[in-house]
């Protein structure tokens, strides 16, 4: 009979290999593109991956545009970055991805001062955030990680048309295989077992429409001038899961801190799909691990794309005027 200690020597060892195993898989972004003369806008920015993407195209030389809800934590990100790559032309503006409000009126800012949008990433989301709804009338976790993008993404498309060629980077999650979504009540809390697995369904439910909507765009638009593409960026170790509450934290956050990717190594498949030189002409594809993937099963059905592309415009309260013809 095994003796405890040799069961957790055992249990440490296939740990450890799995978490070594995991880290040679992890693919880096080979793109040396320069973005000297470009202007990025990154949502979400002043930490985790999202900071990693703004740090790295300053790096590039690009104009970053940290598009963060909290101003103090906006300040020190932009800080911390011109320091770092010191290129000076890195700005903050805020933006509340709870209010349909505050998404208008960050892209109206940017419409009269900017001169160019090169890329837009849609980095902002969030999970654990429950049962209630915002201001907008918006069920939080689909608004902030789905609906608020797709109206800013609409909101700025001309000033992308007329950079072209740019580029739209929807970061989305695997976690959209796993999605029930029921167009009819994409706006909904799904009554299930227990109130954690409904907060997960949701943001799953979010991810999907992301990813439908990002092929959706796709045909839509000339990917001569504007191409636009989603992403997996990994299991990453951020804060994006830390309004969990209970067991259910205390497991996430063990499994977590042992197995997920760093920020930089998560950033890796965002940089890659923003900058690359490889996917020029690239547009309504999925990406994972700095390489396209097939899109999941889930996210394959056009009518489906068509039909959350239609409630989410209704849901973003899209004026005539701001449609995608």
């Amino acid at each position: 009979m095994f003796c405890c200690s040799c069961v957790v020597f055992y249990c440490l060892l296939v740990a450890v290999v799995a978490k070594i195993y995991l880290k040679l898989r992890i693919r880096r972004n080979g793109s040396y593109t320069c973005l000297m003369g470009k202007t990025a806008i990154v949502t979400g920015s002043n930490t985790g991956i999202g900071y990693v993407t703004a740090l790295d195209f300053a790096s590039r030389g690009a104009r970053v545009i940290l598009a963060c809800r909290n101003e103090n934590n906006a300040k020190d990100a932009q800080w911390r970055i011109i320091k770092e790559t010191k290129n000076p032309n890195v700005i903050y503006k805020l933006i509340d991805m709870t209010s349909l409000e505050s998404v208008r009126a960050f892209a109206k800012d940017i419409n009269e001062t900017e001169d160019r949008i090169d890329i837009l990433v849609n980095n902002a989301g969030a999970g654990g955030l429950g049962n209630h709804n915002t201001d907008d009338g918006l069920q939080i976790t689909m608004q902030v990680n789905h609906i608020s993008s797709f109206l800013l993404t609409h909101l700025l498309l001309d000033k992308m048309k007329k950079s072209a060629p740019s580029r739209i980077v929807n970061v989305a999650s695997i976690a959209a295989r796993w999605s029930k979504l029921d167009v009819d009540k994409i706006n909904e809390f799904q009554p299930v077992a227990s109130p954690a697995w409904a907060d997960t369904l949701m943001y799953a439910n979010s991810k999907l429409c992301s990813i439908l909507c990002t092929t959706e765009l796709a045909a839509k638009l000339n990917p001569a001038e504007v191409t636009v593409n989603a992403l997996h960026p990994g299991a990453v170790h951020t804060d994006i899961f830390r309004r969990m509450k209970g067991i259910i934290k205390v497991v996430a956050h063990s499994i977590i801190n042992l197995y997920f990717k760093t920020p930089e190594e998560g950033a890796q498949t965002t940089i890659y799909v923003a900058t690359s030189n490889d996917l020029l002409g690239i547009s309504g594809k999925l990406f994972d691990n700095c390489r396209q993937i097939e899109l999941y099963a889930v996210a394959q059905n056009p009518d489906l794309a068509k039909k959350v592309w239609a409630k989410s415009a209704e849901l973003a309260k899209l004026e005539s005027s701001e449609k995608i013809k």
